[in-house]
Formats: C-alpha cells, structure tokens, sequence
C-alpha cells in the first residue's frame, strides 16, 4: 500500500467506498460504474461521496495507486542492510511481487487497469511513476550495494534491474490472461522462485 496513505486518519466511509468501487469497477468495467451505483452500493447520496472524491476518475486513480504501487517500502537502511545479504533481497522482493500477483481482491483490477492504461493518460503516468519507476529504483539500488560488495558481477545496476523485473511482470500478466480464460494457473506459482534461483546463478560472483 502506498507510504503516503494514513490508514489511520481516513474515514471509514472513505476506505468503504474505495473497496465498494474496486468491485464494482471489476465486475462492470470503468464505463459500467457510475458514481450513482456506487453511492448505492455503499449506502450513502450521491451528494455526499463527493465529500471523499471529486469524481469517479479520482476513485479509479486512487485504487490503481495502490495496485500499482511498489510492492516494497523500505527505507533506504533497510534496502542496504538487506542487499547486503544477497539473494534474499531478490527473495523478498519476490515474495511480495507474487502475493500481489495471486491477490484475489486485485487480481480483477489490474486486468482492467491494463485495459484503461491504452485510454487514460494520468494513469499511464501514475503506473510509471508508482510501479515502474519506484520497483527499478528499489532494486537498481540493491543491486549497486551487492557490487559495492562484490556479492555480485559489476554492471549497470539500473539494467540489471529491467531485467530482473521483466520476467515478474510477464508472470503477473501471464496470470491475469489466464484467469480470465478461467485457464489454471497452478503451474505458474512456482515460476517466481524458480526466476529469482536462475537470475541469481547468473550475476553472483
């Protein structure tokens, strides 16, 4: 969940229409959803869910902030203390990744926020900023301290994490594709380990 959200402070109405609409948008789509149905389905007017958010492109931006959003906040100290480990860096980071990945509660979303990227600019921004730019940030720095460490061959960090995350994204989107078809996906829950096993043989010293 994004750093910048307080849990603690936010209404409760406002955390219930954020989980009414994530449903609504995955059952009936971004166009299908109406600000009207759901006021409804959370049982408040229409009036005063404007209290919360301007519009329901707020609410949809809002929700993909926190599919999209890296699925590793840690501090700067703790990325370098846990680099300093090697491989378990890449484990957790993993972890993570594929809880995300098999989360039923966002599963739908992320199919239909990959649908909306081709059609919302903000959004498109948003995924950059929140998703890709942070995670490559993330392990570009964990890769710079385990060379520092001479944990694992000299090379450009940055590129090292490109690759590194490629093939996490192409699983979580190889999932989304099949559950759609209703196609089973046990096969592929194994394919996170196996990735972070093979790319570590290959860049450790």
């Amino acid at each position: 969940m994004p750093e910048n959200r307080d849990i603690k402070t936010e209404s409760p109405t406002k955390t219930k229409i954020r989980k009414v609409a994530s449903t609504l948008f995955s059952q009936y789509g971004y166009k299908g959803t109406s600000v009207r149905k759901i006021a409804a389905e959370v049982g408040i007017r229409e009036s005063a869910l404007y209290n919360h958010f301007k519009n329901k492109e707020e609410i949809f931006l809002d929700i993909a902030q926190e599919i999209f959003s890296s699925p590793f906040h840690f501090s700067h100290d703790e990325i370098q203390e846990l680099a300093l480990r090697g491989k378990p860096f890449l484990q957790k980071f993993t972890m993570h990744y594929k809880m995300l990945t098999f989360d039923k509660s966002s599963e739908s979303m992320f199919r239909l926020l990959m649908i909306e990227l081709m059609q919302n600019q903000e959004l498109r921004e948003q995924f950059m900023s929140q998703f890709h730019d942070a995670n490559i940030k993330v392990l570009s720095e964990g890769f710079f301290v385990m060379m520092q460490n001479n944990l694992i061959r000299s090379s450009d960090p940055m590129m090292i994490a490109y690759e590194f995350i490629s093939t996490l994204f192409y699983i979580r989107l190889q999932v989304t594709v099949l559950k759609f078809d209703t196609k089973p996906v046990n096969h592929l829950t194994t394919q996170f380990e196996k990735h972070v096993d093979f790319f570590w043989e290959s860049i450790k010293v």
